[in-house]
């Protein structure tokens, strides 16, 4: 479990097809690997990695072929800025939301203006994530732990502060930008809670009709 408050930036040393596996080194000297041992979990723009070897300077992970075809590892190459946090601990601080780094999809920036010192993004996500998706809610874009100001749509909008701009690589992003999305896991819970017994259909899902029928929607 992550919190999705950033604590390093990386960058991409390696990342190579081993064995039918990508393995995937990050140089992180502003990451503080005293505490972490073989098989911890660090995220890695927000997708949950293993520690497979590390030194003071960086650490590698084995990364599977659906994990590169599912989120924004497909894009990453040599020099590629990365977020980094490591797992939660007892005594962690939970500053952002719980967040479990596994990507529920890809999103894409759509639209980038500057609003006073901050920067308002709208991104665009799957038909099929926007459901979970809340104004005032918690996103996790490649990450980083967000409020959702607004949503239309298949699209939402979150505003970044100049702090979050300069310790993340949101910085760097620019239109058409594909981003690894976790949508609040209360929202996918609750889903599930409202199917019932439903939620054993492997045709169940949530439509108007039946959220009508159970007092939810006119």
């Amino acid at each position: 479990m992550f919190t999705g408050i950033i604590e390093a930036l990386g960058s991409v040393s390696d990342l190579k097809l081993r064995d039918k596996e990508w393995r995937l080194k990050i140089a992180c000297p502003r990451l503080d690997l005293s505490d972490v041992q073989l098989g911890d979990s660090i995220a890695v723009n927000g997708c949950c990695l293993t520690v497979t070897a590390f030194d003071d300077n960086s650490f590698s992970a084995d990364v599977s072929n659906e994990t590169m075809s599912l989120t924004s590892f497909q894009t990453l190459k040599n020099g590629s800025l990365v977020n980094l946090e490591k797992a939660l601990t007892p005594q962690s601080r939970l500053g952002g939301h719980l967040v479990s780094g596994h990507v529920d999809g890809l999103g894409e920036l759509v639209e980038k203006h500057e609003d006073g010192a901050s920067w308002r993004l709208t991104f665009r996500v799957p038909d099929g994530l926007a459901k979970y998706i809340a104004q005032k809610g918690s996103i996790c874009i490649d990450g980083t732990s967000l409020t959702v100001n607004a949503v239309a749509g298949a699209c939402f909008d979150v505003n970044i502060i100049p702090h979050t701009q300069q310790e993340t690589i949101i910085h760097t992003y620019k239109v058409g930008q594909k981003v690894n999305i976790e949508v609040d896991q209360i929202a996918r819970y609750l889903e599930r809670l409202i199917l019932g017994d439903r939620a054993a259909d492997t045709n169940s899902g949530l439509t108007r009709a039946f959220l009508a029928s159970h007092g939810f929607a006119d």
